[in-house]
């Protein structure tokens, strides 16, 4: 697959992005958050990727996924930088894969395979990948792809990145409580004994994000003002941002902006 004009595109945005002003005041936000509490974990929604490519001026829209897999690597690099451990990125729900025209997924789904899965299983990167959605319902090798990523970074020991492909938040609640009447039914519970005892602390452990952090955090992008399915049990007390940049423009002072709101919010 090429760059094509995405990469060009993308290589502007990083000349635009290294101006001396730029770097000043992405420097000062920075710094500003040296001291303070910043959130443990990050939900990020992917938003905008199309209409990005088609301000851009592209013939073709898809190649705005292409552009948006690249700037994954880009926004884990800044959460690395101010200590950021647990990011979960909403890359294609559940509804893209019935919704979007045939051919846009098939692109998609190439780009998770050949740009997202292997640039994060990447030796120079310190991320440990986790999966969450239904890999029953991505193509074979798209699940492939995926699955040889967690393995690849299975050993690391830093942060962890999640990607939520083939993901909804409510059929992810529907999984867990499946597992949970699955488990107590073995060890012999009946269902009126569940119904009387089962508590939230008993569901968490099902959900795919089980052993991390609830979000505190979650960036929209593109100016979309709504969850769309995504971590609805995890995200229930954290705070929201939206940011009316698409993705593929969504640039760090937009995320250290993000950190100083929720910092803010958090002092009130």
């Amino acid at each position: 697959m090429r760059l094509g004009s995405a990469g060009r595109v993308a290589r502007r945005v990083a000349r635009w992005a290294s101006k001396p002003a730029y770097r000043l005041y992405t420097n000062r936000l920075r710094r500003s958050l040296v001291v303070g509490p910043l959130p443990a974990h990050v939900g990020l929604i992917m938003d905008g990727n199309r209409r990005w490519a088609r301000q851009m001026g592209m013939a073709d829209t898809s190649m705005g996924h292409h552009a948006g897999a690249e700037h994954i690597e880009n926004v884990l690099g800044w959460c690395e930088a101010v200590g950021i451990e647990h990011v979960t990125v909403f890359v294609c729900s559940t509804e893209n894969l019935h919704r979007r025209g045939t051919t846009e997924i098939a692109f998609l789904m190439r780009v998770i395979e050949q740009v997202v899965a292997p640039r994060l299983a990447h030796p120079g990167l310190r991320w440990r990948v986790r999966l969450a959605g239904m890999l029953d319902a991505l193509p074979d090798t798209t699940a492939r792809a995926l699955k040889d990523a967690v393995e690849a970074t299975r050993d690391r020991r830093a942060g962890e990145v999640t990607l939520a492909v083939g993901y909804g938040g409510r059929q992810e609640v529907v999984d867990a409580l499946r597992e949970l009447l699955y488990e107590r039914a073995r060890a012999g519970q009946s269902l009126r004994e569940l119904a009387t005892s089962v508590s939230i602390d008993d569901i968490a452990p099902y959900l795919y994000t089980a052993g991390q952090p609830d979000p505190e955090l979650i960036i929209r992008t593109s100016g979309e003002q709504r969850m769309s399915n995504f971590l609805l049990w995890q995200s229930a007390y954290a705070q929201l941002h939206f940011c009316e940049a698409y993705w593929p423009a969504f640039r760090e002072v937009d995320f250290l902006r993000a950190l100083r709101g929720y910092r803010a919010r958090q002092h009130h």
